[in-house]
């Protein structure tokens, strides 16, 4: 049995997601700005309700505390059939495993739900631990990309990754 559950973001998780939020932000920096209010909240969600993206809350089983946010964004289908994955977890699940059985899922949902055929994760070449994540999912560095996203009103340097649905196990 699974450790987590992984489900679509819905309006109740919004106080969870943002004391998860504000109680990591030091842990999220310089990797990722999540939203640490309402209206950030608000406009995360609005973007995965009306755009073409998809956002899962992973949260331990057991107690219901957020490990994390998996994003599956920017889908296109037709010929291209691909999409962005981006994530985040809370320190208190670090290295624990539960990030990765999360992101496992989140892929498996993409590829089989979803019926895409490839996902890329953009990862600043520093976030060694992302990479690693990545990684034991079978992700495949494509490239590099300079000044790739600005984050913390800074451009930063990112790692192209890739995925592709042939080359997924989802055990």
């Amino acid at each position: 049995m699974s450790s987590i559950q992984l489900s679509p973001v819905i309006r109740a998780d919004a106080a969870d997601l943002i004391a998860a939020n504000r109680a990591n932000q030091d842990y999220h920096l310089p990797w990722v700005t999540s939203f640490t209010d309402r209206a950030g909240f608000d406009s995360w969600l609005g973007r995965c309700l009306t755009g073409p993206n998809v956002g899962l809350v992973a949260r331990e089983r057991d107690s219901g505390r957020v490990i994390g946010v998996v994003n599956i964004s920017e889908i296109v289908v037709g010929a291209f059939q691909s999409a962005y994955l981006s994530h985040y977890g809370m320190s208190s699940f670090s290295r624990k495993g539960l990030m990765t059985e999360a992101l496992r899922a989140a892929v498996d949902h993409a590829f089989d739900d979803l019926g895409l055929h490839r996902l890329e994760a953009n990862i600043q070449p520093e976030n060694e631990a992302s990479i690693a994540l990545v990684r034991r999912l079978g992700f495949q560095k494509e490239g590099f990309s300079p000044r790739y996203l600005r984050i913390n009103g800074e451009w930063r340097d990112h790692e192209r990754w890739a995925l592709l649905s042939d080359m997924f196990n989802a055990t």
